[in-house]
């Protein structure tokens, strides 16, 4: 009776794993066939894949497809490697988190206390280094295409230019690639090697991640087998290009790739899952050290962040403990999310960015957890559309149309909001991540507030009845 019973069972989680994997399909599919994804998923529960497939071209020229060892510029998602590197140095005991920068890299030693925990969570108040480069040297200097930038010319520039904080330090919370890209700078100046032998030799090669690696594509041109080539959509052209190919981001992708710490690492979806399995075990760092990886900031005022060392943490009731990154450069959108108490693994690698493509990590988590989409009347969407003024005095509109609630962001542009739960909303086809939450006040929408967690946005505006 004990084995019919423990049969029983086998046979009820393998058919709702099939059902799993089913929805996941369609979904994917769906998007597929809307222009709203293209790149490679891979989605896993305890290290298990229960879904993985590719979509699209990874060459428009000679329409070579996407396939499983695919590899993609992570963007964004590289700095949880970065932040990796300098925990595994100071396991090493060649450096502390509370090490003054400027101790490290005299160049910055003008900024007095910013130290390399407050790189690593984002609370330095360091200006971004793309504005600055671009008002001081691209537009005037650069911009024939003659020099690519790398870390080098930033630290130069800020010693030259001191550049002043936008707030002291640890007393905010602003996402920041300066920060990471100096992170960069340290990891070679401490370990005596450059950032790509360094991630290489540490974290690549002891977890097999044979198709990980650094690359500057204009820097230091190579032939990559399975490389899938970033696209972004012409409106003009209605037609996939090369970013170099396009008017102003072909200086900005150009004269920035040479820089590394906030972005250039390349991976592929497997190599990623390998990454995931190795954060739930004490194979490079210590326990400890996870642990800290993946735990909030305190600023000075007590509050605590959602930002650890390279991840975007988040507690949800539902879901237990998230853990995530996004990644997003001309061509390119990745995005990594890892359930620690439930270990499930979400990896998303795009190679088409355009106004459509999206990171449905919610729709992926309902399929997951079983949970049906949340769905309103029309009534009570209504009640939410409408305008509402800033606190700068400007009108906004949540406009209502279809069974739907829309934002208009361009000219004559909407774009859609996908609730999550009955008051929060995310705008579908935005990368970052752009969250509108409304606040209700005895039945009645009082005013929103749009956040943009990965760059530490938050603005509020009040309905006008």
């Amino acid at each position: 009776m004990k084995k019919i019973f423990l049969i029983l069972l086998v046979l009820i989680a393998n058919n709702l794993l099939a059902q799993k994997t089913q929805k996941l399909d369609s979904l994917f599919k769906k998007l597929s066939s809307n222009k709203e994804f293209n790149g490679n998923v891979l989605i896993a529960e305890k290290g298990k894949v229960i879904y993985k497939n590719s979509f699209g071209l990874a060459n428009e020229t000679t329409k070579e497809e996407l396939n499983e060892n695919s590899i993609f510029e992570l963007a964004s998602v590289s700095k949880q490697f970065t932040a990796f590197a300098i925990v595994i140095l100071k396991e090493k005991g060649k450096l502390k988190y509370e090490d003054k920068i400027g101790d490290i890299l005299p160049q910055l030693s003008f900024y007095k206390n910013i130290t390399v925990r407050n790189l690593l969570n984002h609370t330095s108040g360091l200006p971004d280094y793309m504005k600055i480069l671009d008002s001081l040297l691209i537009d005037k200097t650069w911009n024939n295409k003659t020099k690519i930038a790398t870390n080098k010319d930033i630290l130069d520039v800020f010693e030259k230019h001191k550049p002043s904080l936008l707030f002291e330090t640890n007393e905010k919370w602003e996402y920041s690639n300066t920060g990471y890209a100096i992170l960069g700078s340290i990891i070679e100046k401490v370990s005596g090697k450059s950032y790509a032998e360094f991630l290489k030799a540490e974290i690549f090669k002891p977890l097999k991640m044979k198709n990980t690696f650094v690359y500057t594509r204009r820097l230091k041109p190579q032939k990559i087998n399975n490389y899938a080539f970033g696209y972004v959509y012409s409106d003009s052209l209605k037609i996939n290009q090369l970013p170099d190919q396009v008017k102003g981001m072909d200086l900005y992708v150009y004269t920035l790739d040479g820089i590394v710490g906030d972005g250039t690492v390349n991976s592929t979806i497997d190599d990623l899952l390998k990454w995931d399995r190795s954060l739930n075990t004490s194979k490079l760092v210590s326990k400890n050290d996870i642990n800290e990886i993946f735990n909030p900031t305190t600023l000075n005022n007590g509050t605590k962040t959602k930002y650890g060392f390279g991840w975007f943490l988040e507690n949800n009731e539902t879901f237990g403990k998230i853990v995530y990154h996004s990644g997003s450069w001309p061509g390119y959108i990745s995005y990594i999310e890892r359930h620690i108490d439930n270990d499930k693994t979400i990896i998303l690698l795009q190679n088409n960015d355009n106004r459509n493509t999206k990171i449905p990590s919610k729709l992926i988590r309902n399929i997951l957890y079983n949970i049906e989409p949340v769905t309103f009347s029309d009534d009570y969407l209504k009640k939410i559309s409408g305008d509402y003024k800033t606190e700068q005095g400007n009108i906004k509109k949540v406009l209502y149309e279809n069974g739907k609630l829309y934002i208009p962001m361009f000219a004559e542009e909407k774009f859609e909001l996908e609730p999550i739960t009955k008051t929060l909303f995310t705008v579908i086809g935005f990368s970052p991540e752009v969250r509108y939450e409304f606040v209700f006040e005895n039945d009645k929408v009082k005013k929103y507030i749009v956040t943009q967690p990965e760059q530490g946005v938050r603005k509020e505006a009040v309905k006008i009845e």
